[in-house]
């Protein structure tokens, strides 16, 4: 059976390499491969002609919301959060999943205490839709911050707002590796050690934004458990068709 990982560039991703050696240490004869298309035209060409030969995918940056506009059913999480990041293959149908949430939450879990009632959640695409929505279903109201959009601007961020939030989420690629010097303005002397810093990034391991806070003495998370999470939540679901 083949699998794979759709997205734009992926030079960097995990999932190739994480499923390769599950697939051999499994001794099971399937293979996974990464798909790179230039647009969301090119994903809706892959779809027609190319998506039989597989059964199932995982969905990466820019893709979330428009894998969920192409899917011919979604799962009720997929609908509820409006963003697919795991696709099954069923009688030629894309049946859109989204394992981000659960993966999210399971990786943040060991680190939540009761002051986390608030969070600052950077970005508003396709995985910040999933961690809202999993931040919601643990009682945690999230505020969303993006340039242009959101709750809150970006340039209108005080000392008060990370103050009042104690949980900071990150959910864009800024600082993804090579542009580890890449990072978000924002007020970090603000940072007291009850906050909890979780960036979804994984490479590198420890961004400049967690590196800012952890130089505060806030807990920081990066995005390496929750990757694996989610992967195995996605292959749970293929295995079920």
């Amino acid at each position: 059976m083949k699998f794979g990982l759709i997205g734009k560039t992926l030079h960097h991703s995990f999932s190739a390499k994480y499923f390769t050696e599950k697939f051999e240490k499994g001794v099971l004869n399937h293979s996974y491969e990464n798909i790179e298309l230039p647009s969301a035209d090119a994903l809706k060409e892959f779809k027609t002609k190319s998506s039989a030969d597989f059964r199932g995918f995982n969905v990466t940056i820019p893709y979330k919301e428009d894998a969920y506009a192409l899917c011919d059913e979604l799962s009720a999480e997929a609908k509820a959060i409006g963003a697919v990041n795991c696709i099954s293959v069923e009688n030629g149908k894309w049946i859109g999943h989204n394992t981000d949430a659960i993966g999210f939450l399971k990786s943040i879990a060991p680190f939540l205490e009761s002051q986390h009632s608030k969070a600052l959640v950077f970005g508003t695409g396709g995985a910040s839709k999933a961690i809202q929505y999993a931040l919601k279903s643990k009682g945690i109201m999230p505020f969303t911050v993006s340039r242009t959009s959101g709750d809150i601007l970006l340039d209108d961020i005080t000392p008060n707002h990370i103050a009042q939030c104690k949980l900071l989420v990150h959910c864009t690629p800024i600082g993804t590796s090579p542009n580890v010097n890449d990072c978000l303005d924002l007020p970090y002397n603000s940072i007291e050690s009850d906050h909890l810093l979780v960036d979804l990034i994984y490479n590198p391991v420890k961004t400049k934004f967690l590196e800012n806070g952890e130089n505060q003495g806030a807990c920081i998370v990066n995005g390496k458990a929750m990757l694996h999470f989610q992967a195995e939540a996605s292959w749970d679901i293929w295995m079920k068709v």
